[in-house]
């Protein structure tokens, strides 16, 4: 069956609302100022999902992966944090999220590096936005940039959400 059919078939049989969690990395944010953080909790409920957990905490891994075990293990099936996911020292979202992905979806970075080059130029490059699986969720790693999580959202994630969580859940 060729990816036309996998999306036909998850659009008929995957979960209509969708488990969700928001965690935003961030050394400076918090719930009141956290745009990007409510950005996503707008798109996904928007799009018809639940946002089950939302949290915002330091760039600290140790903080990071059991918050994302957490959000998993409470059953949420996506999984999108914001930022932390540059080149500056104290970003450490991706090598922190790293440690726990089982499978990888590289096309990911890719496709938002490509489509940021369009908005940005080279500085895309800096990006090191990932996705992948663990535990049965599907987590994105974004840049904290509004914009760069609108991006995401309106022209990867949410278009391909249902099809997504198909391919993670079916047997």
């Amino acid at each position: 069956m060729g990816h036309q059919e996998h999306e036909a078939q998850a659009q008929r049989e995957g979960p209509l609302t969708i488990r969700c969690g928001v965690l935003t990395i961030s050394d400076t944010r918090t719930p009141d100022n956290d745009t990007s953080g409510s950005t996503i909790r707008t798109a996904l409920t928007q799009a018809g999902h639940d946002v089950v957990r939302y949290s915002v905490v330091p760039d600290e891994p140790d903080q990071i992966i059991t918050l994302v075990r957490s959000y998993a293990a409470d059953g949420c099936k996506l999984i999108i944090t914001n930022g932390g996911t540059g080149i500056a020292r104290r970003d450490s979202t991706v090598d922190a999220i790293d440690t726990l992905l089982e499978k990888r979806l590289p096309g990911f970075g890719e496709l938002f590096r490509m489509l940021s080059y369009d908005d940005i130029g080279a500085a895309a490059m800096l990006s090191r936005a990932i996705a992948g699986v663990y535990g049965g969720a599907l987590i994105f790693c974004l840049p904290g940039s509004t914009a760069a999580v609108k991006l995401a959202l309106d022209k990867l994630i949410i278009p391909q959400t249902a099809h997504l969580i198909w391919e993670t859940v079916r047997q």
